[in-house]
C-alpha cells in the first residue's frame, strides 16, 4: 500500500480551512495532519511532524506566506509548498516559485485539481492554476532574485536600520551592508534606499 502524503493547511480564514478540510478529510492518498491560522504555528509544528505539502496562503496576520516559505524552505528543503491565494499576480506568484514553491493555486481550485495538484508535486511536478499561468505569460515582468542575505538587508532597511546598525545585527562589516546594499539597488534598478523600499513593497519582497 502506497504511504499517504502528508499536507497542513496554513490560512488565517476559518471557511477556507474548512473548505479545504472538507475536501481533504475523506480522501485514502492524502493524510491531513493539521490546520493552522498563522505561519509561525505551522513552523513550530514543522519542527517535530515531517511533513510532506504544505498549503500556504500568501497573507497571513505574522509572517507573509513568501517570507514563510523562504523559512520552511531552509529548514526542510524536501518539504513541497503549494500557494493557495486570491491573489491573480504575476508578480507574487513569481516570488512564492523563487522562494522554492513548487505551485501557485487560487482560492477558486477545484476540488479534483487540488488534489491533483498536491499528488504531483510529490512527483516533482510544477503546479499553477490555469488563470494564474495566463497572468504569468501575460506579464513578463522582470523579478530580480534576490539572495536570503540580501533579503535580511532589505527587511532591515526597510525597518529603518542604518549600515552600522544591520552591520552590528547581521554580524557582518558595514562594506559588507553597503555592497549587499549596492547590489540591491542595481538588481532593483533604482537610486537610493527609498526608492529600492517602494519598489520591494511593490513586488512583494516586503
Amino acid at each position: 500500500m502506497n504511504k499517504q502524503i502528508s499536507v497542513i493547511i496554513v490560512d488565517d480564514h476559518p471557511l477556507v480551512l474548512r473548505g479545504f478540510e472538507f475536501i481533504l478529510r475523506p480522501s485514502k492518498e492524502i493524510g491531513l495532519l493539521g490546520c493552522f491560522s498563522t505561519a509561525v504555528d505551522a513552523l513550530d509544528f514543522l519542527k517535530d511532524n515531517p511533513v510532506d505539502v504544505v498549503l500556504m496562503d500568501i497573507n497571513l496576520p505574522d509572517i507573509n506566506g513568501i517570507d514563510a516559505t523562504l523559512e520552511l524552505k531552509k529548514n526542510w528543503p524536501s518539504t513541497h509548498v503549494v500557494a493557495i491565494s486570491n491573489l491573480n499576480e504575476a508578480s507574487v506568484a513569481k516570488r512564492m516559485l523563487q522562494c522554492g514553491a513548487s505551485g501557485y493555486l487560487l482560492k477558486n481550485v477545484s476540488s479534483h485539481e487540488l488534489m491533483e495538484s498536491i499528488v504531483q508535486v510529490c512527483q516533482g511536478e510544477l503546479v499553477v492554476s490555469e488563470e494564474m499561468r495566463q497572468a504569468l505569460a501575460e506579464k513578463q515582468m522582470d523579478i530580480p532574485f534576490v539572495t536570503p542575505r540580501e533579503q535580511e538587508v532589505l527587511h532591515l532597511l526597510a525597518e529603518g536600520k542604518t549600515t552600522p546598525e544591520i552591520a552590528s545585527l547581521l554580524f557582518i562589516s558595514k562594506l559588507t551592508v553597503e555592497t549587499h546594499r549596492r547590489n540591491l539597488l542595481h538588481k532593483f534598478n533604482v537610486a537610493n534606499s527609498a526608492s529600492l523600499i517602494r519598489r520591494a513593497v511593490e513586488l512583494k519582497f516586503i
